[in-house]
């Protein structure tokens, strides 16, 4: 069974979220792209909820612009995303959370975790990244030419 699709307010834009699974709060932070309803159609990932939501009470969402959340949103600051994911907490009534950042999601979870250090237990990061072009001192990020590579394939 899915779960339910929910909505909360942040800043007056609908931010879509799903709550599943017992035990101590995950909160997610989704990468790039998310659909919190479309994500349970790709096995690989309603494996993944379905694991995740054995050990934890896991909260999903789609970042403002992105899925079921207010699209026709501009291009959303770090610090406005961050508020979706309060936001979200607050719904869900999570004082506090073990929050998982991944890919893009990653920088927003760094970002709550420094902001609101009292509503993070822990911060789990994978496939996150400190620059999306490289730089003197981060040499790993993909060059412009690899990231249209990944571009045209997403098209």
């Amino acid at each position: 069974m899915r779960p339910e699709t929910r909505y909360t307010t942040s800043d007056a834009i609908h931010i879509a979220y799903q709550t599943f699974g017992r035990g101590p709060d995950l909160v997610v932070c989704p990468g790039w792209v998310s659909n919190v309803e479309y994500g349970w159609e790709i096995p690989e990932w309603a494996r993944f909820y379905e694991e995740l939501g054995r050990f934890a009470r896991v909260t999903i969402f789609d970042k403002r612009g992105t899925g079921l959340s207010d699209r026709d949103v501009g291009a959303p600051t770090l610090e406005e995303r961050m508020d979706d994911l309060r936001a979200v907490m607050d719904a869900s009534s999570i004082p506090a959370a073990h929050v998982f950042g991944i890919s893009e999601g990653g920088s927003m979870a760094m970002l709550f975790a420094a902001a609101f250090p009292e509503r993070v237990v822990s911060l789990l990061l994978f496939g996150t990244f400190a620059c999306r072009r490289p730089q003197p001192d981060y040499p790993w990020a993909p060059s412009p030419e690899r990231r249209q590579e990944f571009f045209d394939t997403i098209e």
